[in-house]
C-alpha cells in the first residue's frame, strides 16, 4: 500500500524535450533556396535597371557583364528628366492616376456603403457582376470602348456648350480606366463595410443621425485600412496602365509614362539609338515613388487584404 501512495504521491515525470537532430536544418535547405531563388527572380528586373541606370552609355554593353558600374553616373537620370516629354508625361500620369483614385474612391465607398450596409433585390447579384467585369481582358473591351470615346462629348451645365471629343485628352483615359479600377474598389470595400458591427449604425440613428451623417462620420473612418488599400492599388493600376494610353491618346503632350518610355527614341550622328540608359533611369524614377507608398502603408495594406478572412 505505502508504495502505490508513494507512486501516486510523486509528481508526474516531465517529458524530455525532444532533441533537434543535427540535420534537422539540413531538411529545410532546399526550402530557402526555394525562396532565395524566388527573391532573386522577383528583384533581379529592378536591380538590372537600377545598375543600368548608373552606367555610361560606353559600359552598358561590355563584354564581359560587370554587375556593378565601375564609374557610377546620374548623366543618365539628368538626360531623362531634362527631356520636355517624359516631363508631360509624369504629369499626365499623376493628374491621371490622382483622379481616378479619388472618383474610384468616393464612388466605391458610397456604392460599398449601400451594398453592404442594406439590403434590397438584386444585391447579390450586383456584387458579381462587378466582380465579374475584372474577368475580361482589356483587349476584349478596347474596341466598345475606343468607339464610345471617339464620340463622347462633355455636356458643361446644361447650357449647350460641348467640347470636342475627349479622345486624344485625359479625360479619355480617366473615363476608361474606371472601367478596371471601380468594380475592384467596389468590392473591397463593400467587404470592409459588411463587416461592421450594426451596433455602431444603430446607435448612430438613435442620436438623430441621418444616413450619410452615418456614412462618413461613423462608418467611414473604420473602413481607413479600405480606402488605403483600395486606393492604392487603383493608383497603382492607373500609373502603369499602357494600352488604352496608346489607344486613346495621339500627340505627346497626352502621353503617360508607360507610353513614354517606349518613344525615348534620339538621332545621334544620322542614325536613330534607343538610349537604354535614359530609358532605365526614367523607369526607375518612375518605380520608386510606388515602391516608397508601398513600404510606408504597408501594415495598412495588409489589414486591408485579410479583412474579411476571419469570421467573428
Amino acid at each position: 500500500m505505502s508504495t502505490v501512495a508513494e507512486t501516486e504521491a510523486r509528481p508526474a515525470a516531465r517529458p524530455r524535450a525532444r532533441r533537434r537532430k543535427p540535420w534537422h536544418w539540413v531538411r529545410r535547405i532546399p526550402f530557402y533556396v526555394l525562396i532565395a531563388l524566388i527573391f532573386i527572380y522577383a528583384v533581379f528586373p529592378f536591380y538590372w535597371a537600377l545598375r543600368s541606370a548608373f552606367t555610361p552609355d560606353a559600359d552598358l554593353f561590355k563584354t564581359p557583364v560587370q554587375y556593378f558600374p565601375a564609374h557610377p553616373t546620374l548623366k543618365q537620370f539628368r538626360d531623362a528628366l531634362g527631356t520636355g516629354e517624359f516631363q508631360h508625361a509624369l504629369i499626365n500620369s499623376t493628374i491621371v492616376a490622382g483622379s481616378v483614385t479619388l472618383i474610384a474612391l468616393a464612388l466605391g465607398s458610397l456604392a460599398g456603403y449601400a451594398l453592404g450596409r442594406f439590403r434590397f433585390r438584386g444585391r447579390s447579384t450586383t456584387l458579381y457582376v462587378m466582380l465579374s467585369m475584372t474577368i475580361f481582358p482589356q483587349i476584349a473591351i478596347l474596341g466598345a470602348l475606343y468607339t464610345m470615346i471617339n464620340g463622347l462629348h462633355i455636356h458643361l451645365l446644361g447650357i449647350g456648350f460641348h467640347t470636342p471629343h475627349i479622345y486624344n485628352s485625359l479625360w479619355a483615359l480617366i473615363l476608361s480606366y474606371m472601367v478596371l479600377v471601380l468594380p475592384f474598389t467596389v468590392w473591397v470595400l463593400t467587404s470592409f463595410m459588411r463587416a461592421l458591427p450594426k451596433d455602431l449604425e444603430e446607435a448612430a440613428y438613435i442620436d438623430g443621425a441621418t444616413p450619410f451623417q452615418v456614412f462618413y462620420k461613423v462608418l467611414l473612418p473604420l473602413v481607413a485600412p479600405g480606402l488605403v488599400t483600395a486606393g492604392l492599388l487603383a493608383f497603382i493600376a492607373a500609373w502603369n496602365e499602357f494600352l488604352f494610353a496608346l489607344s486613346f491618346t495621339e500627340t505627346p503632350d497626352k502621353r503617360t509614362v508607360p507610353v513614354s518610355l517606349i518613344e525615348f527614341t534620339t538621332g545621334r550622328g544620322g542614325t536613330f539609338e534607343y538610349p537604354w540608359g535614359e530609358v532605365m533611369a526614367a523607369t526607375v524614377v518612375v518605380t520608386i515613388p510606388l515602391i516608397v507608398l508601398v513600404l510606408l502603408l504597408q501594415r495598412r495594406i495588409l489589414a486591408g487584404l485579410t479583412a474579411g478572412a476571419v469570421k467573428g
